[in-house]
Parts: structure tokens; sequence; C-alpha cells
């Protein structure tokens, strides 16, 4: 197996590239998450995506042969809600993830029952439409502790020479209140400055910075709340080559950006 990258992906609003979208907000972001199988070396083996949808004590990965769904979004088109994304479940991936992070001391654990959340099925139903890898999904912490998720990103890295795509998903600015806001602009993209040029660092030097990531320009504004941010962790973590940015445009006023590491 060839050593697969890492990513940190946003996954947009909702649903939102399964609605009408006239103004076409959402059109940019698309192409780049369809597009992204082609920058990967070969065919993942299977897929770890972690949510900043799903929050738990300690880590937490979904451990069901065949998940289902969770649309944990509100106020959107009825055929929204019947979206399909039948990808199989990977019992002893979660198993083995789950176990990468005990050895080391970190609280981690399989659950069996939970399915997919829209931070993962949505930018999948992009990314690999076929639904034919085998996905698992990981929570955050509910802690929100930046270095607890870079060194989880770390303790899973062996699992990317076993083809495995470790995949960050969420949003590099999620200030809810502020989309839209031409107010916003500014503040946005000098934390997404500061964000491209942390990434950009490799190892240690990079996580020095991003554990500080509330104290860069704008960061608590970006983030009022990081269980958004906390993916692009785990991402980076994975990984102790430079990262790049491969992903930037400015939706609903705000600047966001996708990370690749390597």
């Amino acid at each position: 197996m060839t050593t697969q990258p890492t990513y940190f992906i946003p996954h947009g609003g909702g649903p939102c590239f399964f609605m009408d979208d006239q103004r076409g907000v959402w059109t940019g972001m698309e192409t780049f998450l369809r597009n992204l199988q082609a920058g990967l070396p070969e065919r993942p083996k299977a897929l770890l995506v972690v949510s900043g949808h799903w929050e738990t004590d300690g880590f937490a990965f979904t451990g069901s042969e065949a998940p289902s769904l969770i649309y944990d979004y509100n106020g959107f088109p009825k055929h929204t809600y019947e979206l399909r994304y039948d990808a199989p479940g990977a019992p002893a991936l979660a198993a083995r993830a789950a176990a990468l992070l005990s050895a080391p001391g970190m609280q981690a654990r399989v659950d069996p029952a939970r399915g997919l959340d829209h931070g993962v099925f949505v930018p999948l139903k992009v990314a690999f439409p076929a639904a034919d890898i085998p996905v698992i999904e990981m929570s955050v912490d509910r802690n929100l502790d930046p270095a607890l998720h870079l060194a989880a990103g770390r303790a899973l890295t062996p699992l990317r020479d076993e083809g495995v795509l470790i995949v960050g998903s969420g949003m590099s600015f999620h200030n809810m209140r502020a989309y839209g806001d031409g107010r916003a602009t500014a503040p946005s993209h000098a934390f997404d400055q500061w964000l491209t040029e942390s990434t950009a660092l490799a190892g240690a030097a990079r996580a020095e910075r991003l554990v500080q990531w509330a104290d860069a320009p704008s960061g608590r504004f970006s983030h009022p709340r990081e269980e958004h941010l906390l993916p692009l962790m785990v991402a980076a973590g994975a990984a102790d080559g430079p990262g790049e940015q491969v992903y930037s445009e400015q939706v609903l006023e705000t600047a966001i950006s996708g990370f690749r590491f390597t």
C-alpha cells in the first residue's frame, strides 16, 4: 500500500450540495470535493472521517457493518432527508483505531449502533459518490483540547500505511452568526492567513502553532466554539510533512480553506 495523505475538508452547510444553488454559493466547494480522489496516490482501502458534529467523552468510532445516516440538520427540503449513502462500515478498522488511541492512554471506544452524520455522508456523497469504500466516523472529544486531538492524529498515523485515508471534516471558519455578513470578511481572512501559514509548517512546529489557535488573529471570532476546527488537528497530527492549502474560496462573505498533509 502507498501511504495515503490526510485531508481537512469543508463540509458546507447542511445538505447544500444537493439543493438548488442558483447563486453558485457552493459550486467551488463541490468541485473541490468532486476532484479530491484525483489527488490520491491510489484508491483508499477505507475512509476514516473525523466529524465536528459528533462529540463524546473521549473518542469514539462507528462500528456498524452497514451504518445508517443521521440527518442532523433542520429546515431543509424534504428530499434532503431521503438522501442515501450506503457505504459499508468497517468494524475491524474501528476496533484497530480505538486500540491505537488506547495504547498511549487515550480514552477510545467503538459505538456499534451510531450512524454517519451529515459532516460525513454529505461531503463523501460528492467526493466518493459510488459509496463502495468502507467508512468509519470518528468523534471529537468534547473537552475540545487541541493538543489531545493532535495526539490522536499521531496515534492513528500507522493507518495511512495500511491504505486508510484520514479526513477531518469541519469548516476552517465556523461562526454561524457571521456567515453572510460583510463585516466578517476581513477577520475571516486574517484567521485564514494564519491557519494557512501554520499548516504549511511541519511536525512539531506546526503542532506548537495549532495548539495556540485561539490566540491567532480573529481566532475566537472565527470559531466561537472549536468543534469544527478540531478535525483539522487530527488530520494534521497524523502527518509530519508540511501541509498545503488545496482549497481556498470566499463563501458567504467569509474565507474558507481546505488542507492536505503528507
